[in-house]
């Protein structure tokens, strides 16, 4: 089961559409989210019937190079950005480096989903939850919003919840599986850094730096490259062309990069967002940023700060050439809570990702000489 993300035309995406952000009716959430809309369908972001996600005017589809793993979920992306004070759209600023920077007004829509059958992940497609990151002046809000049975909309849902799921995976095995929903708050564990909340994480350079295949308004479609649209519609500002921006390999295509490329951004979207320098996982020592060589920072023969649970009874984060000595490897292999890493947004085992990361340990070279 290798599939990650449905092609483009999988949700019907069609010629665009105008729409504006209705109203709607608000105060299904509590607290400081009793203001937002109580229903998806009020923020105007799909024109039609909403289960199509056919974009309305002015949001954008995108995808990623490498993506982060939520039990085999397909996700569809869309962001809309607000329009500047002479009318025309606000653009993104463009980085070489982590997120772009996104003005106040920006939504970014996620929506996960799983089909009937993997074999053809184009029918039968069931909406489970949409998330939206909305950026306003005191920063980025979370909001998670939960489809209906039918599915005709979603509805704001502050505390999560499980859902269950079943499909036919790749092999043509049934898999029965209760998907759950993080709860707002939950996002500050991934998304926040030194303290200060930094959403989102996928759309930066490297990632959104990858051709995609968007509706044109004749019914026809057209192939494009993200960065370069982006550019020419008015939606990134200061990014150079495309074939001079970074550019991350696909973590399961071999030929887009080596094992040591295509697992370092897996590592990176999947793990590096809490363990950086200053991330929620800091006090761990790891940071597993892709853009570095520093090996203990690594994990290459460190010890854990914590012995315990986690760790398996195994002495180092990473072990070259043994990867059922490293812990890395143990935790991703586990679905145990307390065990398992990433802790939240995971409650199956990425089979092919952890035979990736089990090939990147073992052709790594040792050190010349191990940390005390």
């Amino acid at each position: 089961m290798a599939l990650r993300s449905a092609p483009p035309a999988a949700l019907a995406l069609a010629a665009l559409a105008l729409a504006g952000c209705g109203a709607g009716e608000s105060g299904s959430g509590q607290g400081p989210f009793a203001r937002y809309p109580a229903k998806l369908s009020a923020w105007g972001l799909f024109a039609g019937e909403l289960a199509n996600h056919v974009p309305a005017g002015g949001v954008e589809p995108y995808d990623l190079n490498t993506a982060l793993f939520s039990d085999y979920a397909l996700k569809f992306r869309f962001v809309r950005l607000p329009e500047g004070p002479d009318g025309d759209v606000e653009p993104a600023l463009y980085r070489e480096e982590g997120p772009f920077e996104f003005p106040v007004g920006t939504v970014i829509s996620k929506t996960f989903a799983y089909p009937t059958d993997f074999r053809v992940p184009e029918e039968g497609l069931r909406p489970l939850e949409t998330r939206l990151l909305v950026h306003e002046e005191g920063g980025w809000v979370g909001l998670p919003y939960i489809w209906n049975v039918e599915p005709t909309d979603a509805e704001l849902a502050i505390v999560g919840g499980p859902l269950d799921v079943s499909w036919i995976d790749a092999a043509g095995a049934r898999i029965e599986h209760t998907y759950r929903v993080p709860n707002a708050n939950q996002c500050k564990t991934c998304h926040r850094t030194d303290g200060e909340r930094v959403l989102p994480i996928g759309p930066q350079a490297a990632q959104l730096n990858r051709e995609y295949t968007y509706p044109d308004q004749d019914g026809t479609t057209l192939r494009e490259n993200q960065l370069e649209r982006w550019r020419r519609i008015g939606f990134l500002a200061g990014a150079p062309p495309a074939a001079e921006a970074p550019r991350a390999p696909v973590w399961n295509v071999a030929p887009s990069g080596s094992v040591d490329e295509r697992a370092r951004t897996w590592l990176d979207i999947n793990c590096a967002h809490c363990h950086n320098l200053t991330g929620s996982g800091r006090t761990s020592g790891l940071d597993l940023r892709k853009d570095h060589d520093n090996r203990t920072r690594l994990g290459v023969y460190k010890h854990p700060v914590a012995a315990g649970l986690g760790t398996g009874d195994r002495v180092y984060a990473v072990v070259p050439g043994e990867p059922d000595e490293s812990i890395l490897l143990y935790r991703l292999e586990s679905i145990h809570p307390g065990i398992a890493m990433p802790e939240i947004g995971r409650g199956l085992v990425d089979v092919e990702a952890v035979e990736l990361i089990r090939q990147w340990i073992l052709e790594m070279e040792p050190p010349a000489q191990r940390a005390g």
